[in-house]
C-alpha cells in the first residue's frame, strides 16, 4: 500500500479544534482523512478510532445504524482528553460493499432479514473492509502504538497485522433505539463485537 499525505489544516468543530490530514492512495486514488488533536507521538499511546464512512448515518441522520453517534462520541472523547485521532476511511460504506449495495441490503432487512442475512441474500460479503491504508496513515503521522476505540475484534487484528500495536481496546457504546436494536444485537451475537451485549442487559 502506497499512500501520499497531501495536506494538513485546522478544522474547528463543535467539539473543539482538530487538525484534518488529507491522504490519497497511489493505486486507487481513494482519499481518506485523519482528524487529530494534540501531540500523537510520545510514550503514551493516543486514543484512536478507525471509523468507516457512512453517508446514510452521518449525512442524512439515519437511525438504522450507530455510525453517527459513534463518530460524535469519539470526537467528544478525544477533545476531552486533548489528544487522539480519528482515521476516517472513505470507501468503507456498508462495511465495504458500497452505498447502493448497502441500500439494497436495507431493502432486504425491511423484508425481515438481519444485516448478515441481507448481505448473503445479495451474494455480498459480510465485511469487505481493509485496514492497510489506516495503518499507513497512522504510521505517516508517527503513530505505531494506540489505544483503539472499537468493539470490533477484526479491526484490532487487522491493524496489528499491518504493524500498529493495539495496547488497549476501549469500548465504543451508544444507546440502542427501535430502528437499530436488531442491528446492534446482530453485531453482538453473530459478529462477535465486544461489549454490545451489555446494552441489552
Amino acid at each position: 500500500m502506497k499512500l501520499e499525505h497531501i495536506v494538513s489544516t485546522r478544522l474547528p468543530t463543535p467539539y473543539g479544534e482538530f487538525v484534518i490530514h488529507g491522504f490519497r492512495e497511489d493505486d486507487s486514488g481513494q482519499e481518506h482523512v485523519v482528524l487529530s488533536m494534540g501531540e500523537l507521538t510520545g510514550d503514551e499511546p493516543p486514543l484512536v478510532r478507525v471509523h468507516s464512512e457512512c453517508m446514510t448515518g452521518e449525512v442524512f441522520g439515519s437511525l438504522r445504524c450507530d455510525c453517527r453517534p459513534q463518530l460524535e462520541s469519539a470526537m467528544k472523547r478525544i477533545a476531552a482528553q486533548g489528544r487522539g485521532a480519528i482515521v476516517y476511511m472513505r470507501g468503507h460504506e456498508g462495511r465495504g460493499i458500497g452505498l447502493v449495495q448497502k441500500l439494497r441490503a436495507y431493502a432486504e432487512q425491511d423484508a425481515g432479514k438481519d444485516t448478515i442475512e441481507a448481505n448473503a441474500a445479495l451474494g455480498l460479503p459480510i465485511d469487505a473492509r481493509r485496514y492497510d491504508a489506516a495503518a499507513c496513515m497512522l504510521r505517516a503521522l508517527g503513530v505505531h502504538r494506540i489505544r483503539l476505540l472499537t468493539n470490533n475484534p477484526l479491526k484490532m487484528a487487522a491493524l496489528a497485522e499491518f504493524g500498529i500495536e493495539v495496547v488497549v481496546r476501549e469500548a465504543s457504546l451508544t444507546a440502542p433505539g427501535p430502528e437499530n436494536e436488531k442491528y446492534l444485537r446482530t453485531k453482538a451475537e453473530s459478529m462477535g463485537h465486544h461489549d454490545l451485549g451489555h446494552l441489552f442487559e
